[in-house]
């Protein structure tokens, strides 16, 4: 995912910018640039590719100046050329900008409509502009910047400085991470306190809506109605060793608040927000279309992830598709047609028994698809295509942002390849595409609501005791019930099982009392919405204690069945795995915290499995 940074010194603030972004390459970029204020004027390099790129020019060409703003750039609207690549400016402003601007296209439609020339793909040119449209108003930096950012829909974090404020940055923070470094005589501002480490050891991390002044003296921080707020300034024990957890407990829960963020750099990888369309590499595209079948091969959460991508290959795209355990894949010794696809799927790209799955399948002729979130790792290497889904590193062992990340890639796959074969016509792929770009603010709500948090603690707390529960879902939902337990059994040691709401009367409702907690995963508008009501009062007329995730619509309906309630906004049910892993990993997180068990680093397990 992109990286932020910025600095505000008394002197050449042009070296400690391009450190600060070697100190964000482990995000993934492929373009990156600066922008400086020297003699009240903004200058810019920027360029295509690694940082040596970057470098060479400012050999070439240096920037002078102690005020500037950098940026690591993966390639999301727009190419990874150096016009895309950030800062973005004009001669009144420059600005930097990680995550998505839902609301791109209707803003860049308004500016159009005066007379503004967009000189780039990429979502981020409406922000500059829109900040340089309230200035030729007369607003000062502060108000334009604040009415830019009333103006803003997603989740994103925003850097900017202006021509003739030699002592000014200002930034936002929705959804997207960014954090404050306090020095003697300089401040900084980026995307994560790794970036800060060699600069200061003072940080604040802001929170969700809020807004930020920076001068050399300090900064001034508001919320997004104006009101100025206090953030803890701490002292952080980052290096160069690690990624740092910043106001988070556990790194679990950073990556979880993370979602709405890497969900969204994922995402305008393959969207067109101008037009709703999706686009994948046409390789990608081209060999999906030429298969007859596709198999796909993951271990543990991937797998799952695999299995949600089962349902949309078969109903929305109409090719048959297996899944298969990685460990079993080889050994089962499936026959294998050579216009078979396989898609592996793997955080790490190191999972030995997904590489040796994959082995398996190109030795029967198949080509081969990755989808990864390790840049030039082995199973990349060795495939015919890729795929990188942009988590960032996932410090935690129990996967969350990858898992989230894995889908949205997936779901991407699933419409460019409905419309190629034109099960989908435009109008319902643009659809479904906007149902995704709505998803990290959908995220990102969720996230912020206090009572949800409260809610999610106060059931911990309920079950915490538990010795086993089951998880339920059907069709979409029923790999993310299967995925539910299998978080809650990582970092809680709870046993816990997911089923198929329809299969538990065939046999495993004979282990149902009131002892056991049940997790029933059900949309109001999924078209077996009444099937998993049905099988949730059986449960209940057994002495089941229910914990219903659903939407308010669902929720009416079953609250006299249910003990507790978690509820989420109403999606359509082609985006609704990813919005419900959020509320089944909060729930994981919380009785592992209350149990008092290592969250980030759960007995017996390891991040990368590179082991048979």
């Amino acid at each position: 995912m992109c990286g932020i940074i910025g600095i505000l010194s008394e002197k050449d603030a042009s070296p400690n910018l391009v450190e600060g972004l070697r100190r964000l390459e482990y995000r993934g970029y492929d373009s990156a640039g600066i922008a400086t204020l020297h003699d009240g004027k903004l200058e810019r390099r920027r360029a295509e590719g690694k940082l040596k790129n970057l470098e060479a020019k400012l050999k070439d060409a240096p920037l002078k100046g102690t005020l500037g703003i950098g940026h690591t750039r993966w390639a999301t609207h727009g190419g990874p050329t150096e016009d895309n690549a950030h800062p973005h400016a004009t001669e009144k402003v420059a600005v930097v900008h990680n995550g998505i601007i839902e609301n791109y296209a209707a803003l860049k439609n308004e500016l159009a409509a005066h007379q503004v020339r967009f000189e780039t793909d990429t979502d981020t040119e409406v922000i500059v502009h829109l900040v340089d449209h309230y200035l030729a108003q007369g607003k000062s930096p502060q108000d334009a910047a604040n009415a830019t950012f009333d103006r803003l829909e997603g989740a994103f974090a925003v850097v900017m400085i202006f021509a003739g404020q030699d002592n000014l940055m200002i930034g936002c923070r929705q959804g997207t991470p960014l954090a404050v470094g306090y020095g003697d005589g300089e401040m900084f501002v980026a995307s994560d306190s790794y970036a800060l480490a060699p600069l200061t050891k003072k940080i604040c991390f802001l929170e969700d809506g809020d807004r930020v002044t920076v001068t050399r003296e300090g900064a001034q921080i508001y919320m997004n109605d104006n009101t100025p707020v206090t953030r803890e300034i701490r002292i952080t024990a980052q290096s160069g060793a690690t990624t740092g957890k910043g106001n988070f407990r556990h790194f679990m829960l950073k990556e979880i608040y993370e979602q709405p963020s890497v969900i969204g750099d994922t995402l305008n990888s393959f969207v067109n927000p101008a037009t709703g369309e999706i686009s994948i590499p046409p390789d990608v595209l081209a060999a999906l279309e030429a298969a007859s079948r596709i198999t796909m091969v993951a271990c543990g959460t991937a797998y799952y992830a695999c299995i949600v991508a089962k349902y949309w290959f078969e109903q929305t795209v109409g090719i048959p598709c297996d899944v298969d355990i990685a460990s079993e894949f080889r050994y089962r010794e499936p026959p294998l047609a050579s216009d078979t696809l396989c898609i592996v799927v793997s955080q790490s790209g190191e999972t030995l028994d997904t590489l040796e799955g994959m082995r398996y399948a190109k030795s029967k002729g198949c080509k081969v698809l990755s989808i990864v979130n390790t840049i030039e790792s082995t199973i990349e290497r060795e495939s015919d295509f890729v795929m990188h889904t942009l988590a960032g590193p996932e410090i935690g062992v129990a996967s969350t942002k990858a898992f989230t990340t894995q889908l949205t890639t997936l779901a991407c796959i699933t419409l460019s390849l409905a419309v190629k074969k034109y099960a989908l016509d435009a109008g319902q792929a643009a659809r479904l595409a906007d149902e995704l770009r709505h998803i990290p603010m959908q995220i990102t709500q969720l996230l912020r609501a206090e009572e949800s948090a409260e809610t999610i603690q106060s059931i911990a707390r309920d079950i915490f005791e538990s010795a086993d529960m089951l998880y339920l879902g059907r069709n979409l939902l029923y790999p993310l019930a299967m995925e539910g337990a299998l978080k809650l059994k990582e970092v809680s040691y709870i046993h816990a099982e997911g089923y198929a709401a329809g299969e538990l009367k065939h046999g495993p409702i004979a282990l149902i009392d009131d002892r056991m907690p049940i997790v029933v995963l059900a949309p109001a508008n999924d078209t077996l919405f009444e099937k998993t009501a049905s099988n949730l009062q059986e449960n209940v007329a057994r002495g089941a204690k229910v914990l219903l995730i659903s939407d308010d619509q669902g929720y009416d309906q079953l609250k006299s069945f249910t003990t507790w309630n978690i509820n989420v906004q109403p999606v359509d049910p082609f985006v609704a795995p990813i919005l419900y892993a959020v509320p089944i990993q909060l729930l994981a997180y919380h009785v592992a915290v209350t149990k008092g068990t290592d969250v980030d680093q759960p007995r017996n397990l390891a991040k990368s499995v590179t082991v048979e």
